[in-house]
């Protein structure tokens, strides 16, 4: 492509014009306030973990979300033998489930007593608390059902 020598001032007064604006804002982007560049976009936009100052802060904030962690643990563990206390009856063997139930979650929360990745504790706890709630709802649906076919044996029986 050609160009004509008024294009070509054209082009030169463009270019004098952009500069000249350029330097005027100085400290301004031209255009748009957005990053130049891919790091500096990335340096707006990723989450930076902070600085810590020492080894202590991290250390403090670690201990402080296993707390949490253990608190619930143990809220759950204590949800799980208070709840065993309504399965009075026994199993096939003659072991009452009760003890049953005590024993497995015993051994659930030994084997899961050395679990750090933050996801599968978290994954443990909610099944956990899943499975305490699952097995009081049917055990009240359960009742309750009972608790109908004696009124309708003793409704049945009256006739």
């Amino acid at each position: 492509m050609k160009m004509t020598s008024s294009s070509n001032i054209r082009l030169i007064l463009a270019r004098n014009n952009l500069s000249s604006i350029l330097k005027r804002n100085n400290n301004n982007r031209f255009l748009h306030n957005g990053p130049d560049t891919i790091d500096e976009l990335l340096d707006r936009h990723v989450v930076k973990k902070p600085k810590s100052l020492n080894d202590e802060d991290d250390e403090i904030s670690t201990r402080s979300k296993l707390s949490t962690t253990r608190r619930e643990a143990l809220s759950l563990y204590r949800d799980i033998i208070r709840a065993s206390r309504f399965f009075m009856w026994p199993d096939s063997r003659g072991v009452v489930w009760r003890d049953i139930l005590r024993e497995n979650a015993r051994k659930e929360f030994e084997e899961a007593r050395f679990e750090r990745d933050p996801e599968v504790v978290t994954r443990l706890l909610i099944g956990g608390r899943d499975a305490v709630e699952e097995a009081l709802d049917k055990l009240a649906e359960k009742q309750r059902q009972q608790i109908l076919n004696k009124d309708r044996n003793d409704n049945a029986g009256r006739s």
